[in-house]
């Protein structure tokens, strides 16, 4: 059974500059789909080697087209 990775292994991967391409979060060996962004007080954004964050993504656009389409 995988054991879950402690808060703190997890906020060191997101504070490392290398899983960072410009405004984007990059690791495949975090398991998180939201991750706070370098500078937390920015917010949260989506961990980009994950493939769920492009279900979500798309889940998101569908949302937002069927919503256009029912106006």
């Amino acid at each position: 059974m995988k054991s879950k990775p402690d808060r703190q292994f997890l906020d060191t991967m997101s504070k490392d500059p290398g899983n960072w391409k410009g405004p984007f979060y990059f690791n495949r060996k975090d398991p998180r789909l939201l991750v706070p962004k370098f500078h937390p007080a920015l917010g949260w954004t989506l961990n980009l080697a994950s493939p769920k964050s492009y279900f979500a993504i798309a889940a998101f656009v569908i949302v937002i087209i069927v919503i256009a389409l029912l106006k």
